[in-house]
Order: structure tokens, then C-alpha cells, then sequence
């Protein structure tokens, strides 16, 4: 390379060196934060870990054969595990499409309303499902009641924040042309933004409901009913043969739950 080249290409090499020093500098920032992390969790705590293998290997023998002798007892539990997932979802689109339209900057009537929207599915989120159905069991009992309203509830922060991106996110040109036909507010969100952003909604909610269903399983334990108030009901009286047959069934149901939401996506898409 010629001095005249080298000169030539000389800042652009020297951009590329800062912008490979930088991105090894996040790198090593990134790498320390996760070492801190596993220090401060204990994953280090090698004779700590070790001690916990035989008790392990015990608890997975006292788990098998799994006993499957109350599975009739399991059916209504289930169906209200799945009830729950498929209500809080419903809840969750429902609510979270307006607020969607509120939390998205080129679709909220106001800069407040686009703050209060955001704040609204924040709080939500925030909130993980077993708190809440841990607070709803107190305010309404027990059953699978509390349990679709905690699932429904923090699933309205999640979608509520995907849907609203999806709409930040749409193409500016059937916008502009419904604009220029004449179209009001809400017209142009019928016809121009709504068509695009369908799509990837209907995924978010199939996805949402897989992941509820795996969700209902878990707010069961602090009785909102399901199969994870039978889980948890083994678990307390020492039945881990029992917990395993649970667990199994649990899973399968996660398949089944799954590849049934996989097969809308193909059907729908």
C-alpha cells in the first residue's frame, strides 16, 4: 500500500480500531457484570454445589416410578389450569389493544396519554403473576378466578408493549395515503395500521398463551386452583412419586398446548 493510500484510508481504519475497542470494552463490562452475578448467587460455591448432587440423585429416586393412581383427580384441574391461560389471554388482548393505541407515539391523541398508557403497562408488567394472584386470592378467594385475573393481568404489560411497538413500527405510505383520501383518526387506524400490525399480534398472542398456560400452573401453588394446587398439595404431604406423575402431566399438556398453537400459526398466517 502506497503512502498516499495509507493516508487515504487512514481515518477508517482508525474508526474501525475505536469501534472494536469499544465493543470490547462492552464485552468485558457485560462479562464482569455476569461473574459478580454468579458470585453473588453462589454459583461459585463449588463444595456448596457439590454437597447438593447426592441429594439430588435421592430426591429423583423417591420421585420414581412415578404414581399415577389419582390422574382421574387431575382432570378437572387441568381443564381449569387451561381455562385460566386461555381467560387471562383473552383479558390481556382485550385490554391491551387500546392501550396499545394509547402507548404509541404515532397513534396516542396526546403526549399525557402516551406517558399514562406506558406508565398503565409498566405497572403491569412489573408485577409478576404470583404476586398478584397472591393479592387476588386475598381479595377474592381462592380458585381459578384469582388466577385468570393475576395471568390476564400481567400479560397486559407484555402484549400491551409489543402490540404498541408493532404500531410504532408500521409503514408510513398506506398512513399517508388514507390521510390524503380524507380519512379521520380512527380510519386510518382501521384501514391503514390495523391490516399491518394484525400479523404480529395474532403471534404475540398465541405466544402469550403458551407461555400462560405455563404461568397457571405456577399461581395454582398459592391457590388459585389448577393442577399447580395439586402439585403443590404432593409436595407438602412428601408424595414425590405423585409430584412426578404431576410434573409428567404437566409437560405433556405443555406439548399438546404448544403444538396446538404452532398448528393456529400455520392455519392463520
Amino acid at each position: 500500500m502506497t503512502t498516499n493510500s495509507y493516508q487515504k484510508f487512514e481515518p477508517l481504519l482508525k474508526q474501525q480500531r475505536k469501534q472494536r475497542h469499544k465493543h470490547l470494552l462492552q464485552v468485558a463490562v457485560v462479562a464482569v457484570i455476569v461473574m459478580i452475578s454468579f458470585w453473588l448467587v453462589g454459583l461459585f460455591d463449588w463444595k456448596r454445589l457439590a454437597e447438593g448432587v447426592p441429594s439430588g440423585i435421592n430426591l429423583i429416586g423417591q420421585m420414581l416410578p412415578p404414581d399415577f393412581s389419582s390422574v382421574i383427580n387431575w382432570i378437572k384441574p387441568l381443564f381449569d389450569t387451561l381455562a385460566m391461560s386461555v381467560a387471562g389471554t383473552a383479558i390481556a388482548v382485550a385490554f391491551s389493544l387500546p392501550l396499545s393505541l394509547l402507548a404509541a407515539g404515532n397513534t396516542t391523541p396526546h403526549l399525557v396519554v402516551f406517558q399514562a398508557a406506558r406508565l398503565i403497562l409498566n405497572a403491569l408488567r412489573a408485577v409478576p403473576e404470583l404476586i398478584m394472584g397472591i393479592i387476588l386470592v386475598a381479595a377474592v378467594g381462592f380458585g381459578a378466578l384469582p388466577g385468570a385475573l393475576a395471568v390476564g393481568l400481567h400479560s397486559i404489560g407484555m402484549v400491551g408493549k409489543f402490540f404498541a411497538e408493532y404500531i410504532e413500527h408500521v409503514h408510513s405510505a398506506p398512513i399517508e395515503a388514507a390521510q390524503a383520501a380524507g380519512a379521520n383518526k380512527i380510519q386510518v387506524i382501521y384501514h391503514s395500521i390495523l391490516p399491518q400490525v394484525l400479523p404480529q399480534m395474532l403471534d404475540v398472542t398465541l405466544y402469550r398463551w403458551e407461555y400462560n398456560f405455563r404461568a397457571s400452573t405456577v399461581i395454582g401453588a398459592v391457590g388459585a386452583g389448577g393442577i399447580g394446587f395439586e402439585l403443590i398439595g404432593a409436595l407438602r404431604i412428601i408424595r414425590y412419586e405423585e409430584v412426578s406423575a404431576i410434573l409428567l402431566v404437566i409437560l405433556m399438556m405443555v406439548i399438546l398446548v404448544d403444538s396446538f398453537s404452532s398448528y393456529l400459526r400455520r392455519r392463520l398466517a
